[in-house]
């Protein structure tokens, strides 16, 4: 099935209703077989109980088959009454959607990140008193550097890359399209008047597990992407490979920020304990590009690492913690073969280089995965809605993309793990590749659009945080 120009979005005040080609996931994707979760984390950040199969004797975390993420900016005014009232008004909103449903991803996870430019503009004074300080980060820089941060361009991002300034951005997941609805139609309901949208971004994810044909296969060729038709039948992502191996996941918890020692200052008794920084980036795929210029073995070394010996066609390959690369380990690599992988290049900053016990009193060992990814894949470009089109380069044709979304620790950390991805390695170690040439990773065949980043308060202050001290 193709779908017209028309038929792919709809914009204006029904964006939000609207369905456009996403409506598609529904009538290709079966819905998982999930177990139901009734108690809320006290985390906005992680899901309930999701589904963990085993795909070539790798455990794989099945994903929520919707994901949408609205930003908006803010309509409240910066009075502590006006602030007061706001408040009241999301928190009801919030404790009766959570009453209407379970915890996704069979139910509805919702999370609110807050852009810095809230916290600088309605609560400055107590922001200054109780945001999250990033202890690694200070003592590199020899300064206080807050475990939330400006996003930065990265050496390989395009010079028209979008730094945004949003006050928030809610990210909702669910098996279910009508729960997202229903959810942000409370949300951002006109009457209550409290956001003025800027974007509405969505997505899907789903592999083809059980041997038939996966969501994202089915997606690119309804609207007709450049190279659709050579996507493997069962790909959980356009690329190709299985992403949430569960060993490449960081476990429950560990980005929060008290959880790491030395990470922050919020342990034992921080504001934002049970919190996390999240970063929102949408980056367009060159998926033609990548089954034409790259051979399967080129494909296994640019995704993981280069030398690696996989059987033809496969799609999980183990992402163990045994398996993560130091940075000695990726220097010598990149010498020997003139090239790095994605996976292998970043692990020495997105893994835990040594066992480390948590504040929690959980022992992570080394090689541990430490963020929490929650990509997905979409066809927007670069949004489904944009209140500014002129500025976002909206247009109405679909493109294959993805809008990443991730929770580490603190906002360096992040970057930390993406320059790392443009061969810039957090112990100085410098990998003497072009940050976007085709040796260098994925590199070649994405570019960015635009970056933010968000705190990600408890559930607890998940409500315009803070203002509740004014």
């Amino acid at each position: 099935m193709r779908l017209t120009r028309r038929q792919f979005v709809a914009g204006g005040a029904a964006a939000l209703g609207a369905a456009g080609i996403y409506e598609l996931v529904d009538r290709f994707a079966t819905t998982p077989d999930r177990a139901s979760a009734r108690v809320l984390p006290s985390e906005q950040h992680v899901l309930g109980r999701p589904q963990v199969i085993v795909d070539n004797g790798v455990e794989v975390v099945v994903p929520p088959l919707h994901h949408e993420v609205v930003t908006a900016s803010l309509k409240v005014g910066e009075t502590p009454e006006a602030l007061r009232e706001a408040r009241e008004t999301l928190s009801a909103t919030l404790r009766e959607l959570d009453a209407r449903y379970e915890p996704a991803p069979k139910g509805l996870s919702i999370s609110l990140g807050w852009g810095l430019p809230y916290f600088t503009r309605y609560v400055p004074r107590l922001a200054e008193e109780h945001l999250p300080v990033d202890l690694r980060a200070s003592e590199s820089e020899g300064r206080q550097v807050r475990a939330v941060i400006d996003a930065i361009r990265f050496p390989s991002d395009p010079d028209d890359l979008i730094l945004e300034d949003n006050d928030v951005a809610i990210f909702l997941r669910s098996d279910s399209r009508d729960s997202i609805a229903e959810a942000t139609g409370a949300l951002f309901d006109e009457a209550k008047g409290l956001f003025s949208l800027t974007s509405i971004r969505r997505g899907f994810a789903g592999g083809g597990f059980d041997g038939s044909q996966s969501l994202p296969k089915q997606m690119a060729m309804a609207a007709g992407i450049g190279g659709a038709e050579l996507i493997p039948d069962t790909a959980e992502l356009f690329l190709g490979f299985t992403s949430t191996q569960k060993a490449g996941l960081g476990p429950p918890g560990i980005a929060n920020f008290e959880t790491l020692p030395g990470y922050t200052d919020q342990f034992p008794s921080g504001y934002f304990l049970g919190g996390t920084a999240m970063h929102l980036s949408h980056l367009f795929e060159d998926v033609e590009a990548w089954y034409l210029n790259f051979d399967f073995p080129e494909r296994v070394a640019t995704t993981f690492k280069p030398g690696l010996d996989v059987e033809d066609g496969t799609q999980t390959v183990p992402q163990d913690a045994d398996d993560a690369d130091s940075s000695k380990a990726v220097e010598e690599e990149a010498k020997r073969h003139k090239a790095v992988g994605h996976s292998s290049v970043m692990q020495p900053a997105s893994r835990l280089q040594a066992d480390l016990t948590g504040n929690d009193g959980i022992l992570y060992p080394k090689g541990t995965a430490v963020p929490q990814r929650a990509d997905f894949n979409t066809l927007d470009n670069p949004f489904f809605w944009s209140a500014r089109p002129g500025v976002d380069g909206q247009s109405e044709a679909p493109a294959a993309g993805l809008h990443f979304v991730v929770f580490t620790p603190t906002s360096d950390d992040f970057h930390r793990t993406r320059l790392a991805m443009d061969g810039f390695l957090p112990d100085g170690t410098s990998i003497p590749l072009h940050p976007r040439s085709r040796a260098q990773g994925f590199n070649s065949i994405l570019q960015t659009t635009h970056r933010q980043n968000f705190l990600v308060p408890p559930r607890r202050n998940r409500s315009f945080p803070l203002s509740e001290l004014l």
